[in-house]
């Protein structure tokens, strides 16, 4: 598998995604460190070498100590409320844009909780792993999306049921992610021809195993992270800038 590290790869990839027929894109916290959001992997401060996940990611966890796992998801959810989507957010909403536009696909498979893609103006996001912005009651499984001021008790009280604790809609260790969102995602894999993962350290899975899939099919595969992934020296093109640098020059050369 080649990789064009060293040279310019804009021209074949913008190729690439001219002719293709569906464009499959995950994204990783990679793209939303560039809007101030903390990564959960990598050289410098990321939050699990800042905290320990097991304390604060599973089931176990918000069981034995709801009012700590709900005070560090709610700091969160205002840290992502306050964020602004970045270049590489945009971008890939116009990429969107202009592929939908001349009649061919567009999914958008996205690791991150935070919700940014949206408000960037993307249409076909997939959230493998939930969104921090929208809570569950523990009793009844009905969701609400809070108001954006901090909530007033830890561990918040569900409004459908006085049984029932809200706890952050997201994927915690030792849950299942939703079935919807992979079947979308397996299907997009087996009938894409550019595949995109962007600021993603490929170890997660199942994301993991999607760019594995990508590149044993052969098709068009790009990885776009500043830093250096377990799939680097294997996808087609391995480009070492930021999104918020590097796809607003994709999307003026698909334009």
């Amino acid at each position: 598998m080649r990789s064009t590290m060293n040279s310019d790869p804009l021209p074949s990839i913008a190729n690439a995604c001219a002719r293709a027929r569906q464009i499959v894109v995950v994204t990783g916290a990679g793209i939303s460190a560039e809007s101030g959001l903390s990564t959960f992997r990598g050289p410098r401060d990321a939050l699990w070498e800042k905290y320990d996940p097991m304390q604060l990611a599973t089931p176990e966890a918000f069981e034995r100590d709801p009012e700590l796992v709900t005070r560090w998801y709610d700091w969160r959810r205002r840290e992502g409320l306050n964020a602004r989507p970045n270049a590489g957010h945009v971008a890939l909403a116009a990429i969107e844009r202009i592929v939908m536009n001349r009649g061919a696909r567009f999914t958008l498979l996205t690791q991150n909780v935070d919700r940014l893609h949206h408000r960037a103006g993307s249409r076909n996001v997939h959230e493998l792993h939930g969104s921090i912005h929208v809570w569950r009651c523990t009793s009844t499984g009905r969701e609400l999306e809070p108001p954006a001021h901090p909530f007033a008790e830890f561990p918040p009280r569900s409004p459908f049921d006085p049984r029932g604790l809200l706890r952050p809609a997201v994927v915690w260790f030792g849950e299942a992610l939703s079935p919807s969102a992979l079947d979308v995602a397996r299907g997009a894999m087996e009938t894409g021809d550019v595949f995109f993962s962007i600021g993603t350290s490929s170890v997660v899975f199942p994301a993991a195993g999607f760019v594995e899939h990508a590149i044993q099919r052969g098709g068009t595969t790009v990885e776009l992270n500043p830093n250096e992934t377990p799939i680097s020296g294997r996808v087609t093109h391995s480009i070492r800038e930021a999104a918020g640098a590097w796809l607003p020059r994709l999307a003026s050369a698909l334009a």
